[in-house]
């Protein structure tokens, strides 16, 4: 990851952070406020949140694949328990839990 110390690694709990933010964003809103399980770290990229709107997306920023228990996304979930969902998350939108 370009040599940066990355803030999370696999395994590790994160909450997804509801940022308000308008318009084109990549975190879906039905993971917002959610704990997942970071599956794994996938490099560093440009801010596509800055890209869509015209900036060069600098610096660039951490992308993990985070995975969350279907139950806690969907209310009255009747699935099997463990199924999961994954979703790719920018650092920026995470933080421990």
């Amino acid at each position: 990851m370009g040599g940066a110390v990355s803030p999370f690694e696999p395994g590790d709990r994160v909450r997804v952070l509801d940022l308000g933010k308008p318009g084109h964003v990549r975190t879906p809103r039905y993971v917002r406020g959610k704990t997942g399980r970071v599956e794994r770290a996938l490099g560093e990229f440009r801010n596509p949140e800055d890209l869509a709107y015209g900036g060069d997306g600098l610096p660039r920023c951490g992308l993990y694949r985070v995975a969350f228990d279907q139950r806690e996304l969907w209310e009255g979930y009747e699935g099997p328990a463990g199924d999961s969902l994954y979703v790719d998350v920018y650092e920026h939108w995470l933080e421990g839990a």
